[in-house]
């Protein structure tokens, strides 16, 4: 077996050297959408619990995120029929009738169909009239085929502090294509979640701060936010 890597001091001292202004920041959750994180309809259960906790800490970040002025994206995925199920993977594991989820089966050829009701936002999730919406998504990557990287140059943020599912497939993912893009990745960990098992929830992390970019808790950004809130507030 392959010996676990301790780069927690790296980890931490990448930690205390960010700095955040909120004019370059955008808050971007991933596919926060029923098909994935309301459990009695989800076509791709991410755990019952992990949903409760996702969407509590995305919440929080979201009202984190307008008090400092921060821009807001929800990129959301569907998959029209010649889309649905098309990948080679995912033809071989429904053959074999395997779940894509390990805790519950997975009803993945129903999976986010366009109009459908796991198509849709969570209800809970805090969107406002000024939010902007990317609903052109298809793949893992939320820049991929979209306007997410115009919108973002357009108003001038190159941090992206990411919520939503799934930590190894789309926030992984989307973490890799704003990396190549040059922007400032920054996971919260609260606000994330695997349908696919912890275990490479937590790999996806690990791989996240040790090379990509950085993950911090809702504690940590809002105390490296608080300096520039409170100035804008007294002003």
């Amino acid at each position: 077996m392959t010996n676990l890597i301790d780069r927690s001091n790296m980890i931490e001292r990448m930690k205390s050297a960010l700095k955040l202004d909120p004019a370059d920041c955008a808050v971007l959750t991933i596919d926060c959408q029923r098909g994935n994180l309301e459990p009695a309809i989800a076509s791709l259960p991410v755990p019952e619990p992990e949903c409760s906790r996702v969407m509590a800490g995305t919440n929080r970040l979201l009202a984190l995120a307008r008090g400092a002025g921060i821009a807001v994206v929800h990129a959301s995925t569907v998959y029209e029929a010649p889309l649905q199920a098309s990948h080679p993977f995912e033809r071989a594991m429904l053959e074999l009738k395997e779940s894509f989820t390990p805790h519950r089966k997975s009803d993945f050829v129903r999976h986010k169909a366009p109009g459908s009701v796991e198509g849709l936002l969570m209800p809970n999730l805090d969107v406002q009239p000024s939010d902007l919406l990317v609903d052109s998504k298809r793949t893992f990557d939320s820049f991929h085929g979209t306007p997410l990287e115009t919108l973002l140059r357009a108003m001038n943020r190159t941090t992206l502090l990411v919520a939503g599912c799934n930590t190894n497939t789309c926030v992984l993912s989307t973490t890799f294509g704003g990396y190549s893009r040059g922007f400032r990745m920054v996971i919260v960990s609260e606000c994330v979640a695997s349908a696919y098992g912890n275990d490479l929830h937590e790999f996806a992390l690990s791989n996240i701060q040790r090379r990509l970019g950085w993950v911090l808790t809702l504690d940590e950004l809002e105390s490296k936010l608080g300096g520039k809130r409170a100035a804008a507030n007294a002003a």
